[in-house]
């Protein structure tokens, strides 16, 4: 998933979206001194597929009232097909859209679970995971009171190959469904895709190559129903139908969103989701201390209000001393420096850049808590990764030490002194900007020039992945699609020839040989194998070719009113648990 950042404070909610994760926790101790964080914990492994329905509304909760988003970022798209950041899938996910299958919060062990959701179970492969068939369940509506259909389900999914109509969505499917290399969608291509069928209530999706894990990738929105007779590309995602347990009432692009409950909506066939308040009210970009103030103070509907958005360091010390308001916990993201490997070609360059990005007081200035919601690494692959390697790329850098005279050296070695550095920052974010100016001072005291360019909060997204930009580095992240190194390399480190249309690769990385590599991994290597293979892939891609400078793993501190309850980390998106959530007695 991607998690792209604005301010280094809250990238986690513009992080490209993803799935897995460690484990979550409500109190406040550093995340470096938990083994799960270290380990990343589950990594969203974990399958309940006899999650029984109906969920249980918690004693505690009261009847009705409605709970209040404030952030300060703004999704870029609430179109199911073309939903991939961490806040749009949690959002349509959790509350507004279904799909064949989900995570939901699981009590006991505290951490998200791979349950069924709209199928009746998390899908059956057949012996070389190259045909998936899941069955939908009965009792489906829409908010109008349609039937929901097998046919609407593989129309959403045919919908998912419209790159050109609906981009930056993700799209496994045209590297492993069949004819995904070909097939571009029901609005450029009107005659039929081989690739889904309908029996019945069975939907049954076939691959060109093995794909082992479809029923993690199931969970994604693009999974959802979509009836054709009602699609319209330009506007579906200004009011998706809802089949989860709220729909949209108005819809303000960048600005707010209000939802309403669905009658339509059934418990007795959702064993994720609870329906116990009237209703919702996201209020996208917000001033961040006027956010913070208003929930740290709890007075009026402030006690029902809470954010995504992680608390600046100023406020977590005033909430940490209120333990039942702050929810910390573990995401399995990595947040990087992308490197465009068509403007920065030369090895030293990039590798000077590893030594003259300022870690520590970069994380400073932008308000993240060293430990908690950053911390320092140097794989790409997140604690908690199947097959993950430790590993250091350039020898010496643990991934928080900053060293001028290497890089100047290095950029010297390469006969590239006072290198410019073109990157983005939103100009009405105090922290990034306050987070920009850190990385001046650092790249300019190794010997770059720093050239800053003009974002906002609302467009930094669509700006970073502008490819006409005059930008040379891209400040984002990702997290894990699943817990493998499959949901990572292919999805942001292919060239041409691994057939992964449509995804962002931010660094521009386009090497034969890696691209034949992650051939080699996904056709010939059994899981298993994959396994070690993309932990060696990671080191061997860093150490190599350096495309990325790693800037620290995410985790999450948000806050909440001290009415709102249900509020944990869903460690898969590290965002709040909203299809749990309520308000208290």
């Amino acid at each position: 998933m991607k998690k792209p950042a604005v301010a280094l404070a809250t990238a986690a909610l513009m992080t490209l979206a993803a799935c897995g994760g460690g484990s979550s926790s409500t109190d406040s101790k550093n995340a470096t001194d938990d083994p799960t964080f270290k380990e990343g914990g589950n990594a969203g492994s974990f399958k309940n597929p006899d999650a029984e329905a109906p969920v249980a509304v918690p004693d505690d909760a009261s009847e009705g009232g409605r709970l209040t988003v404030l952030t300060s970022v703004a999704p870029s798209t609430l179109d199911p097909t073309q939903a991939y950041y961490t806040d749009s899938t949690a959002i349509l996910s959790d509350l507004v859209t279904r799909s064949l299958t989900q995570y939901a919060y699981n009590e006991d062990t505290q951490d998200m679970q791979l349950i069924p959701d709209m199928a009746t179970d998390l899908g059956r492969p057949n012996e070389d995971n190259t045909e998936w068939t899941f069955t939908l369940r009965d009792g489906l509506k829409y908010e109008d009171g349609t039937d929901v259909k097998a046919e609407d389900v593989a129309y959403a999914i045919k919908r998912s190959f419209a790159i050109a109509e609906l981009p930056d969505g993700p799209t496994y499917q045209t590297t492993f469904f069949l004819d995904g290399d070909k097939y571009k969608g029901p609005f450029s291509d009107k005659g039929d895709y081989a690739g889904v069928s309908v029996s019945g209530n069975d939907i049954t999706i076939k691959m060109r190559r093995p794909f082992s894990d479809m029923d993690y990738y199931a969970s994604f929105p693009a999974f959802t129903a979509i009836p054709e007779a009602k699609d319209n590309p330009q506007t579906y995602g200004q009011h998706p139908l809802a089949t989860g347990p709220y729909k949209f009432s108005d819809y303000k692009a960048g600005s707010s969103l209000t939802l309403e409950k669905n009658d339509q909506w059934d418990p007795n066939t959702d064993a994720g989701r609870i329906q116990a308040v009237d209703g919702w009210d996201f209020k996208f970009a917000q001033d961040t201390a006027k956010l913070e103030n208003v929930i740290i103070n709890d007075t009026g509907s402030a006690q029902t209000t809470l954010t995504y958005d992680n608390v600046t360091a100023a406020s977590y010390r005033q909430i940490s001393q209120e333990k039942d308001r702050l929810v910390t916990g573990t995401q399995p993201c990595t947040f990087m420096w992308f490197i465009d490997m068509t403007k920065i070609k030369d090895l030293k360059v990039r590798q000077a850049l590893g030594w003259a990005y300022p870690y520590q007081n970069a994380w400073k200035a932008a308000g993240e808590l060293v430990g908690i919601t950053r911390v320092p690494g140097t794989a790409i692959l997140p604690p908690g990764t199947a097959g993950r390697k430790d590993y250091q790329a350039l020898d010496g850098q643990d991934g928080q030490t900053t060293d001028p005279e290497k890089s100047k050296a290095l950029l010297k070695e390469a006969g590239a002194e006072g290198f410019e550095i073109k990157f983005l920052y939103a100009t009405d974010d105090d922290q990034s900007i306050a987070a920009k100016d850190a990385i001046v001072k650092g790249l300019e005291e190794g010997g770059f020039k720093a050239t800053p360019i003009a974002s906002s909060t609302e467009t930094i997204r669509t700006d970073r992945t502008d490819y006409n930009s005059p930008i040379n580095v891209r400040s984002s992240g990702w997290c894990s699609d699943w817990p493998s190194g499959g949901s990572w390399f292919p999805a942001q480190w292919s060239g041409d020839l691994v057939g992964l249309e449509g995804m962002p690769n931010p660094a521009n990385f386009k090497v034969a040989k890696f691209d034949k590599l992650q051939n080699h991994i996904l056709d010939d290597l059994s899981p298993e194998e994959a396994t070690k293979a993309w932990g060696d892939f990671d080191q061997m891609m860093e150490t190599e070719q350096y495309p990325a400078v790693v800037t620290g793993y995410g985790g999450v501190a948000m806050i909440h009113g001290s009415k709102v309850g249900g509020m944990a980390n869903d460690n898969v998106r590290g965002m709040p648990t909203l299809a749990r959530m309520y308000i208290t007695k």
